[in-house]
């Protein structure tokens, strides 16, 4: 019997995941949006900037000494953190979403999402517990190590997890499974943030904002809906293709999708990458640094006006400049709603037009709002303006969605999963970027005395330029050479591999005693075979309904939380 165990595959291990047959495979974008979900809240973690900037004084600062940097605040206990200062976690979600992505994503496709995806639970969930801690002491640095590093780990861990999976599963509809899982990423903050105030709300005290218990209250549900996800991730058996699914024939639409497929470890060198790795950077850098400055583009540019009053940004009371920020708000939360459903829009959209041409969508049409939007402010459409920076974020959120797909179309799903993850270093660089690059023009053109209401025209037509040269690099992108490809030996032998890894598995779960003991279902002896039928059929469509509904409820109630915050805007 001993030998019966040993020849079992672990609990974690990529074998033992591999779906029996009649799976079905709606199954797994419930699992991919459960970890995308809490992630996401990545986006959100903003809202806890203006609380802990007043953490030791509650309802007000405690300023650091006016000659203090960084370093200072780093180990201070005894003033409060600027939101300058706190902004560095949010740039080190990023650089480490990047990173880990690349360093980890060929350990992805060895070990399976189900290990990633446990182990991105540990690491975000874990980094939060840390924080807490560093909230509790009072220890920005203690905050940097555990939800910038040890979560932003967790972040890029999570983020990749699901990517390869869902390609195999759907190779008939690539852009709408990744658009579905990565539509969570997006819609994370969504539901956190309002989540994160309400808890803070819960929790605070004369003496204590809160945030330290809603970080220890959140990690808890995070890891509830994580682990959850993780384990409910499978992989398709080796071969497996949709019933009635042909694969298509090549055609000039689709010529940049192929049936092979290139190696992990030879990506670097081959130039298609390098120049989705520069349009995917263009995109972001450009999309992300709008995002971080179209709640204050806002106010200064119409200032007054919101309100339906003729005054510039700087002649406004406390009393205006709240009702215009509470506007504000409201636009930031509509933002969040395109910035979701432009990825399940343009992910689907791109299974009919193709990648390549729905990247030229983004970056051309990008170039075109971009240009408008000063011309939008300086002849007062409120309504162009906002709409055209709607258009904006919905294809910054869409280009994220689209992107697996185009790797697989280019490189082939084997080995897509890693890939991927290497391409997301240009994520990390576009995080650092796009803001350093809009703030520091702003910064430039309040030097010179220029109004607030005109400060932010140059910037606009600089993200236009960066669009245009990602347009470039889109247009030159061709089929990958042959000589790139994995040999049919080389192929051959990965695959091999594979399914002598499926077979074992398969045989060691066949004869494992825990498995092969009969079980009695309504006084009929069944044994594991008829078992599994049993679940392909009319049982496994109530774990599907329960798969979604549990992430469909959060989803519409931050929906519902984001719409209340849109009615200010109106």
């Amino acid at each position: 019997m001993s030998d019966v165990y040993a020849q079992k595959p672990a609990f974690l291990s990529k074998q033992r995941i591999i779906a029996p047959a009649h799976y079905n495979r709606w199954l797994v974008p419930p699992a991919a949006l459960a970890i995308h979900l809490c992630i996401g809240m990545a986006y959100g973690f903003s809202v806890f900037w203006l609380p802990l900037s007043k953490a030791l004084g509650v309802d007000h600062a405690i300023a650091c000494p006016v000659d203090s940097g960084f370093w200072l605040q780093l180990f201070s206990r005894q003033c409060d953190w600027k939101i300058s200062t706190l902004g560095w976690m949010y740039t080190l979600f990023f650089i480490l979403l990047g990173c880990s992505a690349a360093l980890w994503g060929g350990w992805l496709e060895r070990v399976g999402p189900r290990r990633v995806g446990l182990l991105s639970a540990f690491c975000w969930c874990g980094g939060m517990l840390i924080s807490a801690l560093g909230v509790y002491l009072h220890q920005f640095w203690i905050m940097l190590i555990g939800s910038g590093v040890i979560g932003g780990i967790g972040l890029g861990l999570g983020y990749i997890s699901p990517v390869s999976t869902l390609i195999k599963w759907f190779p008939d509809r690539r852009g709408l499974a990744t658009g579905l899982a990565i539509m969570g990423f997006g819609g994370g903050a969504m539901i956190g943030s309002p989540l994160a105030v309400d808890l803070m709300k819960y929790f605070a005290t004369p003496t204590n904002n809160g945030v330290a218990a809603t970080f220890v209250c959140m990690a808890c549900i995070y890891a509830v809906f994580m682990t959850c996800g993780a384990l409910m991730y499978r992989i398709p058996a080796l071969g497996w293709k949709p019933a009635h699914w042909q694969e298509p024939q090549p055609s000039e639409s689709s010529r940049l999708m192929t049936r092979q497929h290139v190696h992990v470890k030879k990506v670097w060198g081959i130039p298609q990458f390098w120049l989705v790795w520069f349009v995917l950077c263009m995109n972001i850098s450009a999309g992300i640094g709008i995002l971080g400055i179209a709640s204050p583009m806002l106010q200064e540019v119409f200032a007054g006006s919101l309100i339906g009053i003729q005054l510039s940004f700087n002649a406004l009371n406390t009393e205006q400049l709240a009702r215009i920020a509470a506007i504000a708000a409201g636009f930031t939360a509509l933002l969040s709603l395109f910035n979701i459903g432009g990825r399940l829009f343009w992910a689907s959209f791109s299974d009919q037009l193709g990648r390549k041409v729905t990247y030229s969508v983004f970056l051309i049409l990008g170039a075109i709002l971009y240009i408008s939007i000063p011309m939008a402010a300086q002849a007062g459409h409120k309504l162009i303006f906002v709409a055209s920076i709607c258009i904006i974020i919905s294809m910054y959120g869409g280009g994220f969605a689209t992107l697996p797909a185009y790797l697989a179309d280019l490189f082939g799903t084997q080995m897509v999963g890693a890939i991927h993850g290497r391409l997301l270093t240009a994520w990390a660089t576009a995080g650092i970027l796009g803001p350093v690059l809009v703030n520091h023009m702003r910064d430039y053109q309040l030097s010179l005395g220029m109004a607030t209401s005109q400060v932010y025209n140059q910037t606009m037509y600089i993200l236009a330029g960066l669009l245009c040269l990602g347009l470039l690099a889109n247009l030159s992108i061709r089929p990958v050479a042959s000589k790139h490809f994995m040999t049919e030996s080389e192929l051959a032998l990965e695959q091999a591999s594979m399914q002598r890894q499926q077979q074992d598995s398969q045989q060691a779960l066949h004869n494992a005693p825990a498995f092969s003991a009969p079980m009695r279902v309504v006084d009929q002896t069944v044994t594991v075979e008829q078992a599994a039928v049993m679940l392909s059929g009319h049982v496994q469509y109530v774990y599907l309904a329960l798969a979604w509904l549990a992430v469909l409820i959060p989803i519409s109630w931050g929906i519902y939380r984001t719409l209340l915050s849109v009615q200010a805007f109106f």
